[in-house]
């Protein structure tokens, strides 16, 4: 026979209080004057009866959902392909269950991407969200900061007043390239890791080009494809530089993910890597170390980033008093194997 489900009832009438009582020391309710002791009662009594509170009534108690949006602008086939999602969820969940919230995750394409940001936050689904890698054009972002939800960014857009936590991608691609050029190379391709309506694929081209006009090398725009986050579109990007005939002995590759491909095509060429292209990446996902050779790449500290990320909201969220609106994580060059000098 199944048991029946304890109620809110049944812990007051354990704990000798009544069910407001119990609503409100269960839900956490700020500002409840509660005895200590009356509150232990209440704690007991509901792990006696392994009483679990129903999360629509704890919305209404609190006026919280006690949920956190993962807003992701791109489409579910490049999720589905995402290396680097992984430890993005590791950092957010790490924090999240520490904090007795839940993270509920929306795929949002770009037509429509105005509407879908401000209606999750006034259908009260979500208390904050996180937005991964915003479009530099995305005009729901304005909407946020209307409705005045605590919003952080993962990444950057235009004029937007909202919190970020970031990486510095001009620097680090910068950083990738002058490895190139101190073994040598002087003619150094570019594969980015996004269309360049984001903002971090056009600050790593960016930092490609200032990296060799440093050098006394004027950029080429015939060595540089945009690439779409996934392997497909690093391969196919790398077989159009190739098919170019265009000469380069060197290709920075503004993804990880996006270079698997990029490897995939050089390789069905005939050539190696790095005895005939040297290769370098960024993100530093889990398989760049054990690839075949193991890859020279940007670490991109992932989990740490999300984590930070979620701090802040919550920060937000309690009324806190954050004075950084923009912070910044380091990166490091991870040297391995796929690059030579020449």
């Amino acid at each position: 026979m199944k048991q029946k489900r304890a109620t809110s009832q049944d812990v007051a009438n354990l704990a000798g209080v009544s069910r407001t009582t119990v609503s409100l020391v269960l839900n956490r309710v700020e500002g409840a004057n509660i005895p200590a002791e009356t509150r232990q009662k209440v704690y007991a009594a509901a792990k006696a009866l392994n009483y679990v509170p129903n999360a629509t009534a704890q919305a209404l108690a609190t006026q919280r959902s006690n949920a956190i949006g993962l807003i992701m602008t791109r489409s579910p086939h490049h999720i589905s392909s995402d290396a680097f999602l992984p430890q993005i969820l590791g950092g957010l969940l790490e924090v999240i269950k520490k904090e007795r919230f839940r993270l509920l995750i929306e795929l949002v394409e770009e037509e429509h991407q105005e509407q879908v940001y401000s209606n999750l936050a006034r259908a009260k689904h979500i208390d904050a969200m996180i937005l991964l890698t915003p479009r530099l054009n995305d005009k729901g972002i304005e909407r946020l900061e209307a409705v005045g939800v605590p919003t952080v960014l993962m990444g950057k857009t235009n004029a937007s007043t909202l919190y970020t936590v970031d990486v510095d991608n001009f620097s680090a691609a910068k950083k990738a390239t002058n490895r190139l050029l101190s073994l040598g190379h002087r003619k150094i391709a570019c594969i980015s890791n996004a269309p360049p309506s984001y903002g971090a694929s056009l600050d790593r081209v960016l930092g490609y080009k200032n990296a060799l006009l440093d050098a006394g090398i004027t950029p080429d725009d015939a060595l540089i494809r945009y690439a779409d986050f996934d392997p497909q579109s690093g391969y196919e990007a790398m077989h159009s530089l190739l098919a170019s005939r265009q000469e380069f002995s060197a290709v920075f590759v503004a993804s990880d993910n996006v270079a698997m491909g990029a490897k995939s095509a050089i390789r069905e060429t005939g050539l190696y890597i790095p005895d005939d292209i040297s290769l370098i990446g960024f993100d530093d996902i889990p398989w760049a170390s054990y690839s075949d050779p193991p890859l020279t790449t940007v670490h991109l500290p992932a989990r740490d980033l999300a984590s930070k990320a979620c701090l802040l909201l919550l920060d937000l969220l309690k009324g806190k008093q954050v004075k950084n609106k923009n912070l910044t994580l380091e990166t490091k060059l991870m040297i391995r194997q796929s690059c030579k000098a020449i």
